[in-house]
């Protein structure tokens, strides 16, 4: 994960006091990109998105070509445009939903939308390297092995996938929570003609599987820290 992916770890948060008022599990929630996953998953391949699940919310990272924050939250295990497969427990962490915000938001500016790349800084990217800082767990190999074997062999990818980003344009608009927190929500996406096979953009990034339909509340970006 490098020093810099470490800058930011539960263990700097205040929380961890030995009061469990505020004890949390940590949960990996994985989602099929394609329904061929019920085929090649059994032999140990497959195409997914996976989110991590904290204070009742669930984390993700997604492309835009922007250079802020690509982390959003959804409800848990409803990540619109994939299809939920199952849930892994990492472990319980002891923190203030107040504390672990300004964790997340501290996360958010090192995983800006326009850094997400399919074989180097994906989603599964995002979990791993949330799963380490809050619980020192890895999440299960066979979540990101598209993007191991992709990273010996990417010349043999097809280079509609090796692209950094999808050309989508977010649309941003402020929001205001109960506690005073600031939010960044994403109204209906429009995607470049660039890019017209839903299945490619599906697995480009998360972001690029809603549709109109899904509608402006389903996903939230969370505003990064100022630095």
């Amino acid at each position: 994960m490098g020093d810099e992916s470490t800058s930011h770890s539960v263990s700097q948060l205040g929380g961890i006091d030995g009061n469990k008022s505020y004890e949390t599990q940590v949960v990996l929630n994985v989602y099929d990109l394609t329904p061929l996953n019920n085929y090649t998953v059994w032999f140990g391949l497959g195409i997914f998105h996976s989110g991590i699940e904290v204070h009742g919310k669930e984390y993700g990272f997604g492309a835009h070509d922007f250079p802020v924050s690509g982390v959003f939250e959804v409800e848990p295990r409803s990540c619109p445009g994939f299809i939920y497969r199952c849930s892994v427990s990492l472990g319980l962490i002891n923190t203030h939903p107040s504390e672990f915000r300004t964790f997340i938001e501290n996360v958010a500016s090192e995983y800006h939308g326009d850094t997400y790349h399919l074989i180097s800084k994906n989603c599964n990217h995002f979990t791993d390297d949330m799963a380490c800082r809050l619980t020192q767990k890895r999440i299960p190999g066979w979540v990101n092995r598209l993007a191991r074997l992709g990273s010996l062999c990417s010349c043999l990818l097809p280079e509609s996938l090796q692209v950094t980003t999808v050309k989508q344009i977010p649309e941003y608009h402020h929001e205001s929570e109960e506690d005073g927190t600031e939010t960044l929500s994403i109204t209906t996406p429009r995607v470049s003609e660039e890019l017209d096979d839903d299945q490619e953009k599906r697995l480009l990034s998360p972001l690029a599987a809603m549709s109109p339909v899904a509608g402006s509340g389903d996903v939230t970006f969370v505003k990064e820290a100022h630095k």
